[in-house]
């Protein structure tokens, strides 16, 4: 399990360089929104359907999980910023809860991978080796996302920081539970698709409007850009 201290240090770097950069928070949203949108097509939506195949199970059940996990947290959103005072007619006002819902379910996906670095090297070291690499690349986005989010809805820096730590360290934690822990492939499958309706979620109505509020600047959008392309090739260099 040596190699989960890989996916803390990864975590660790995306959201120290977010905190660090955090005068440019327009600029780092604007390359989260492509770093989402490139987790989401190149990397969680063909383990959807690799699953699906796998499982057996029709398309249609993993789809109704993506939806409903995106409308819930719309919801929780409008919930939470009714209950605060409602939203300014720009639709420009958030509040801390929001971020630090999202934060939360970042680290409950760091903690499945982290599961899946422990069940993959269940099945042999290869398998182990190959999973533990690919998480690896993609936990920067994360810890990029945590930190991005927490102060995109105005949490304190402090805050955020204790949220990447929490990011940071699930995946360890994650590891340790697969000693004693089986998860069914048709939950991993469940929970897959509803996490790819969050960030469906987050990616389109909270990072990309923020990213460019009030206009759009040629660098974010580059940025953006940028972010799903860097996506592309991580996903597609890694086993």
């Amino acid at each position: 399990m040596l190699l989960t201290v890989g996916t803390v240090l990864s975590t660790v770097s995306g959201g120290v360089f977010a905190l660090r950069c955090s005068s440019r928070l327009r600029l780092i949203l604007g390359l989260t929104a492509g770093v989402v949108l490139g987790v989401v097509a190149f990397d969680l939506l063909p383990e959807l359907f690799d699953l699906t195949q796998r499982t057996g199970t029709p398309t249609r059940t993993v789809m109704v999980a993506l939806v409903a996990a995106f409308l819930f947290f719309h919801v929780l959103e409008k919930s939470l910023l009714a209950h605060h005072g409602g939203e300014d007619e720009s639709g420009g006002q958030h509040h801390p809860s929001v971020g630090l819902a999202s934060a939360l379910a970042l680290t409950g996906h760091s903690f499945a991978d982290g599961i899946a670095i422990g069940l993959a090297f269940q099945v042999n070291a290869g398998v182990g080796l190959a999973v533990a690499v690919a998480i690896i690349g993609h936990d920067f986005a994360d810890g990029l996302n945590t930190v991005s989010l927490m102060l995109a809805h105005g949490n304190t820096r402090r805050r955020a920081a204790a949220l990447l730590v929490a990011d940071a360290l699930a995946p360890l934690a994650g590891a340790a539970s697969t000693l004693a822990l089986h998860v069914p492939d048709r939950v991993l499958l469940l929970y897959l698709g509803a996490f790819t309706g969050f960030l469906l979620y987050i990616g389109a109505a909270e990072i990309l409007p923020e990213a460019h509020t009030p206009r759009p600047s040629r660098a974010a959008l580059g940025l953006t850009v940028a972010g799903a392309g860097l996506l592309y090739v991580i996903t597609g260099a890694l086993p």
